[in-house]
This record gives structure tokens, C-alpha cells and sequence, in this order.
């Protein structure tokens, strides 16, 4: 996220040329004129870009995301893909060229000028390589991407590992987790050069790395302490001074520090006299420092690096089991204040991540406007781009980053514990910066995975052992957990459904189920239900003759998501979704317009419940991270918005949910329910409220309270009977303006013309 003054250098991305054969080639092919040599046909394509996407868009295959063209791509994975340009560079002086691959797709040669000049084998990492004296004026570069699936032959395999859907192809290749095929995604194994390529100029004597982290604080407009840790790289001779001078400014606040710099690195204190602090959205401004850090030689600035700080301290506190009384924590702290969180787990935006970019900023506009205050960038997913930390930042959206690994036993062998401790610390140092990552987290699922078969999850080197070293070097400010759900000792031999943070996705029949209602977590870090999208939506991917009816149906399973067609993992999920609307309604509509939005009404009413269930029972509760805003390609799922930025009907119930200040009802206990007003922010407010049948026009609680800061504060009681079937509106003004909520009264099932005449009359959607 650093950016260097005057920065010199060559955007390198746009278009090329790629070539591809099925197999492995006759000897190399090092430069354009080779891959003529060799029979291959040059075709244009855009870097960043993804192998499936350029032969789309030569006409070659058809969309991948229509119909069961993805299903039939798996030759792809098998090829060999060359990508070239030519380009116009040659040395500077005083200056180190660098080519720099921002995102590479994996097993990639690289040749300049007919040279190889360095390989990678890691998509989710950066990859640099010095081209110093190589540049020639007119210079042609070329990437060799050998495919994922037959590098994995290389590798040997125990018995004892396991991976998501049989997926051992992926254990020791570093690409997203969800490339192999997930319930959420398509198999796509893919290769390309995903993100921007560049050539820079660094000055030989310059800023290597920098690390500004906050120390302490002494709340709002109070002093701070920072440190700032810097690599230089000088050449100068002994009697040449060189210091290290980092300056800041946010609004009128402003600190400065000036120090002799070390031969290689060091550290420099920092005291800002009245510090601006960084908040999570709803509690605060969100204030960033622009800070510069120069490198000075006998007093004359020779390079500078800038970014933003955002000073903000981090906390979590957390036990290793808990129960139904609540004998246990997870809960964040931010400035040394308990944040209640609501949120949505941050799955890919495309599953070719080359157009993730240009959907993130869109994405994030979602998770703003329906009042999420963190993401869970989930494991099986790539590392994001830098715009998306960027965005987090401004907008005060904490986040949740998983390491990417997910639901497998990952290898435990040297080799490999040192691609992983590369790959961390790459991320680390991209990331750390950002005020808006508040937790590290080494994998999703595998812990509870290893419990639920009989292993010990504690057991793990890469979780226990890597990470927490890699952190120990990079970055000590922030908590980090080896999984989510953690299963430590003691939760091991308690049971690891007593973990304060947990995954209760549950049997997903009815939502307000034994199940649901007794679930013993503080903290969900992932929840959800199944909603189908519009029918508008269907038809833009799913072929004429496969709309209707979903029994049987290859592409309602492939899209549901069942990556491998034949493979059974997940064909369960398109029944799932009908037995979730029987449930609610008792029947399911034989047609798709009243399908779809019977599924729909399903997903709004289950995700509304369990979000206010944890808000409601604050602080027993601490957070809910749901299951998920925006879906990846086009599926049936459980995101809130489509592929297409469709939004289901979850998203605005979701939005009315997650308002700041919430009047909601708790659920019936004794034939009486109680109205109580959720207030997340850090000031109190009066609630002037009243609650309306919809149906009969009654007003059935009405009256003014004040609502507590950060607490749940009790508003009226009304009776309640278990024969009713009601439609309650809530409506209400604070402090921060108007609310609306509704609540559903009763017991499945319910009549799907009866609840439609209620929503429309109630002027929700």
C-alpha cells in the first residue's frame, strides 16, 4: 500500500498475446519467435486476465458461467499457456530495474529476452524479479505457465492427508482453495497473469521496507506512541550520514521524528502529542494519518515512501471453551472498548479472480450501505487486492483474514512449512499497515475438522507452529487464532462444540429450531441460509430448457453448487432449498416465479432471526459474521446478492437488521414477549416507538425509552399466543433518525399469499 515519490516505472498490463497447447511442449519456448517455431498460434488477450477468459473471448469456448460450459472446461487444466509482449525500456542510472507480477497463476516461467530470469510457484503472492542490466531498449517478455494439476504429480502424498472434495491436487499448490470445486464455486483450476505487471525504477540507495505500528494510546485526543520499523539500502562510504525522518498528518494533528539510520534497519519512536484515533464504522471517525518516510544522505532527501496510519489499538479476548450459561468470551476490543460486531464472510467476487478489481469497490458499497462493521476474508479464498484494505480503511470495516487454507489436513513436511512461512510473510508485510485488519486467523474449518475425525487439531505445525513464528517477526499487534472455529486443549477435551467462536450452520431446517435457539457460541463467524435468486437472474445463466422444473436438473446441481458434475459433495443443496420453503409454507410452489420467492422470503426470515438473535441477547452474544454478501459467479445460494448485483430479499431485512440503533422483539417466553432496543454506538438516545398488526391495524406497544449505550435496553412487553399468525411492524425515531422492523408472528407454516399481501402491505422489499 506504500507509495514511492516520484515513482518511475512502466504499467506493463494491457494487452498481450497468449499461445496454449494440451500437453507438454517440444522443448522450451523462450521468446515469441519459439512458440512460432513451435506450431503455436499467437492470439490476443488483456493481462490482468485468466486463461478461460481469453479463449471466451476468442470465440474458442463459450461463456463459462452459462449453462455447463465450466463443467466442460476441465481440459483446460491440462495445458500448457504462454503469454508475451513487447515492451520499450532500458536501464537507468542510479536506479535498480525490478519487473514486478502482482499475481502470477502458478508454475510460471519468465523470460526477458530470451533469458529466464526467475519461476514462481505461488498464485497469492507477489513475485519480483531484478532485471538489472538485462533491459534492452526494445525487449520482448515471456511467461511459461506449466499446469497446476500436473506439477501436483511431483509431490508425494500420506496417507493422513485430506482435502474438500477430494481435492489432493491442491494440498501442496499454493492457488485459492476454491479453484478445485467448493459448495460455493465452480472447479476453475485456471491459470494467467491475474493481476498488474510493472516495471519499476528504484533508486539504489533507498527506502526497503517500512512498518509503522501504534504502541499505545490515552483515548480520544490524547497522546499516542508509534514505531516505526525501516530497512534502507545504502552504498555510501563511512563518512556519509544518513538518517531516517518520518512525518504524519491527519486534519491538524501532526507528529514528526528524526533519527540516524542503521546500515541495513531500526527503529524509531514516535510521540504524536494529540492523536486522531481510527474507529470501526458507527463508533467514530475513521481518521487517517498520511505519513512519509524519507531517507536523508548528509541532510539531502535521496528517497521517500509514503502511506496512511491509521492509530488504532486491537484486542481480543477470548476463552477456550464456553456453555449454555455463558461462562466464556469472544469479543473484540478496539481503542479499549467492546465492539459488537455485525458482519458477512468475504468470499471470491469472481471466480476468475483477474476481474476481481473492477467488482470490489461495488461489493464494498453493499456491505456498507446493509451496515456491516467487519469482513471475514474466508480462507478459501486468494489474498485481496490492495483496494480492497484501502476501501476497509476509509470505510471503517474491520476484517477478519484467514490464511489461505480451508477444510483439509494440509501437508506437514519441511518443504512445505517453508512455502507457507514465504507465502505468510509476504502477506503480512502487504497487509499490516492497514488499521482495518483486526485478527489473523490460520485456516478456516480445519481445527473442528480434525477434532470431528478423531485427530488432534493441535497437532498442526502450520497453525502452531509457522504462523504464530511468522507473526512473532512481522507483526505482534494484532490477535491471531491457528483456526476458526479454534479448538485448543481444552476444547479438545471438553468438545469442541463448547468453542466461543463457532461455525453453527446446524441441520438448517427450521431456523428458529431447537437447534438454533440453543447454540451455545458467543461469536458466529459464519452462518447462513439458502435463497434463490430472481427468476430474471436464472434465465441470464441457466439454458431455456433447464429453468424449470429443479428436479433432475444437471444445471440447477451445478450451479447450486455441485462443482463436478456425477460427483455427489453437495447435490444435496437444491432439495435443501426446497424443503426449507416446505417448512416455512408447508408446500413448494410449482412454478419458478413463486419458488423463487417463497426461497427468498425463507432466507430474509432465517438470517433476520439469527442476526437479531445475537443482537438481542448482547453481551451474552458478541458477534455474528453471516454467510455472505455477494456470490461469486451465478449460483443458487446463500449470498444476499446475486452475480449480477441482484439483490434478494435478505438484503433489506439484513440492512434493517444491522441498523445501528435496533427495536426488535426477543423470542416468547411464558406466553409474553419482550420489545427491546439494540444500541451499538457509544452514546445513549431516547426511542419514541410503536408496534402495528399489519393485518388488523392494531397498535399493539407504543411508548418512549432510552436506549443505552452499547447495551440491549428493554422498551414493553406484550402477550403472546402460539396459535397466532401475525404481521408486527415496528416503527421508531432516535437520535439517528427513522427505523422500520417487522416481525413475524407464529409458528410454521404459513400461507404464501398471506405473507406476500403482509410484506406489500408493510412496503418492505
Amino acid at each position: 500500500m506504500d507509495f514511492r515519490k516520484n515513482q518511475a516505472g512502466l504499467d506493463l498490463s494491457g494487452e498481450w498475446q497468449f499461445a496454449y497447447t494440451e500437453g507438454a511442449p517440444d522443448g522450451d519456448c523462450c521468446t515469441a519467435a519459439d512458440i512460432a517455431r513451435a506450431g503455436l498460434k499467437l492470439l490476443p488477450c488483456h493481462v490482468p486476465g485468466n486463461f478461460e477468459l481469453d479463449l471466451h473471448a476468442n470465440g474458442i469456448v463459450g461463456d463459462p458461467f452459462v449453462g455447463m460450459n465450466i463443467a466442460e472446461l476441465i481440459w483446460c487444466e491440462k495445458c500448457h499457456v504462454w503469454y508475451t509482449r513487447r515492451f520499450e525500456a532500458a536501464d537507468r542510472n542510479g536506479c535498480d530495474a525490478e519487473l514486478l507480477f502482482e499475481g502470477l497463476d502458478c508454475f510460471g516461467d519468465v523470460y526477458l529476452n530470451g533469458e529466464l530470469i526467475g519461476q514462481t510457484d505461488n498464485m497469492l503472492i507477489e513475485h519480483r524479479f531484478d532485471v538489472t542490466g538485462k533491459l534492452r531498449g526494445e525487449n520482448e517478455l515471456v511467461v511459461h505457465i506449466r499446469p497446476a494439476v500436473e506439477e501436483a504429480k511431483q509431490f508425494d502424498y500420506p496417507a493422513a492427508l485430506t482435502a474438500s472434495c477430494d481435492a489432493f491436487e491442491g494440498l501442496y499448490v499454493r492457488k485459492a482453495p476454491h479453484m478445485y470445486g467448493w459448495d460455493i464455486m465452480p472447479r476453475a483450476v485456471s491459470a494467467g497473469i491475474w493481476r498488474p505487471v510493472r516495471l519499476r525504477y528504484l533508486p539504489k540507495e533507498r527506502v526497503e521496507q517500512v512498518y509503522l505500528e501504534t504502541t499505545h494510546i490515552a483515548g480520544e485526543s490524547g497522546p499516542a506512541g508509534l514505531k516505526l520499523y525501516y530497512v534502507t539500502r545504502q552504498a555510501g562510504g563511512a563518512s556519509d550520514r544518513y538518517e531516517v525522518l518520518i512525518e504524519g498528518v491527519c486534519g491538524e494533528s501532526r507528529f514528526s521524528a528524526r533519527a540516524k539510520a542503521a546500515a541495513i534497519g531500526g527503529k524509531v519512536w514516535v510521540h504524536v502529542p494529540s492523536a486522531k484515533l481510527w474507529w470501526p464504522r458507527g463508533r467514530g471517525e475513521q481518521n487517517l494519518y498520511d505519513v512519509a518516510v524519507a531517507l536523508l544522505k548528509n541532510g539531502e532527501e535521496i528517497d521517500q515512501v509514503g502511506f496512511t496510519h491509521g492509530i488504532r489499538t486491537v484486542a481480543l479476548n477470548r476463552t477456550s471453551t464456553t456453555d449454555a450459561y455463558g461462562r466464556g468470551d469472544f469479543r473484540f476490543r478496539v481503542n479499549g472498548e467492546d465492539v459488537f460486531v455485525t458482519g458477512s464472510n468475504w468470499v471470491p467476487v469472481d471466480a476468475y479472480h483477474s476481474r476481481d478489481a473492477e467488482r470490489i469497490p461495488r461489493v464494498l458499497d453493499l456491505v456498507e450501505d446493509v451496515g456491516c462493521n467487519m469482513l471475514r476474508c474466508w480462507g478459501g479464498n486468494v489474498y485481496e487486492d490492495d483496494i480492497f484494505y484501502e476501501i476497509c480503511d476509509r470505510k471503517g470495516v474491520l476484517v477478519w483474514q484467514d490464511f489461505a487454507m480451508a477444510c483439509e489436513y494440509p501437508p506437514q513436511d519441511a518443504a512445505h512449512q517453508q512455502r507457507i512461512a514465504r507465502e505468510a510473510r509476504a502477506v503480512v508485510r502487504r497487509l499490516r499497515q492497514h488499521p482495518c485488519i483486526a485478527l489473523w486467523a490460520g485456516d478456516n474449518e480445519i481445527d473442528v475438522f480434525l477434532a470431528g475425525s478423531g485427530r488432534d487439531p493441535n497437532q498442526n505445525v502450520m497453525t502452531r507452529q509457522v504462523l504464530p513464528a511468522v507473526l512473532g517477526d512481522e507483526d505482534r499487534t494484532r490477535p491471531y487464532i491457528p483456526s476458526s472455529p479454534y479448538v485448543d486443549e481444552e476444547a479438545l477435551r471438553r468438545g469442541w462444540e463448547y468453542v466461543p467462536e463457532n461455525h453453527p450452520w446446524g441441520p438448517r431446517d427450521y431456523y428458529k429450531g431447537d437447534y438454533y435457539k440453543n447454540i451455545v457460541c458467543h461469536f458466529a463467524s459464519e452462518i447462513g441460509y439458502h435463497g434463490c435468486p430472481s427468476p430474471d437472474s436464472l434465465r441470464r445463466f441457466l439454458s431455456p430448457g433447464k429453468l424449470w422444473p429443479y428436479q433432475d436438473n444437471e444445471e440447477w446441481l451445478l450451479h447450486c453448487t455441485s462443482p463436478v458434475p456425477g460427483v455427489n459433495w453437495f447435490d444435496y443443496r437444491v432439495e435443501l432449498m426446497a424443503k426449507q420453503i416446505r417448512e416455512l409454507f408447508g408446500v413448494v410452489p410449482g412454478d419458478l416465479d413463486d419458488f423463487a420467492f417463497a426461497s427468498q422470503v425463507s432466507q430474509a426470515e432465517a438470517k433476520k432471526f439469527f442476526i437479531e438473535m445475537f443482537r438481542t441477547g448482547m453481551w451474552r452474544r458478541t458477534g455474528i459474521i453471516w454467510w455472505n454478501i455477494m456470490d461469486g459467479w451465478p449460483q443458487l445460494s446463500d449470498a444476499v446478492v446475486d452475480y449480477y448485483f441482484e439483490r434478494k430479499l435478505a438484503y433489506s431485512f439484513i440492512r434493517r437488521s444491522q441498523r445501528s440503533v435496533l427495536v426488535a422483539f426477543r423470542e416468547p417466553q411464558n406466553w409474553d414477549q419482550e420489545l427491546v432496543a439494540c444500541n451499538n454506538t457509544r452514546q445513549g438516545t431516547d426511542v419514541e416507538f410503536r408496534v402495528r398488526d399489519i393485518g388488523s391495524g392494531e397498535i399493539v406497544a407504543e411508548g418512549k425509552r432510552t436506549a443505552a449505550p452499547d447495551a440491549v435496553s428493554s422498551l414493553a412487553r406484550i402477550p403472546f399466543s402460539t396459535g397466532a399468525k401475525r404481521f408486527y411492524v415496528i416503527e421508531w425515531t432516535d437520535r439517528l433518525g427513522e427505523g422500520r422492523n417487522h416481525y413475524l408472528v407464529g409458528y410454521p407454516p404459513f400461507d404464501l399469499v398471506q405473507y406476500r399481501a403482509w410484506l406489500a402491505s408493510a412496503a418492505f422489499s
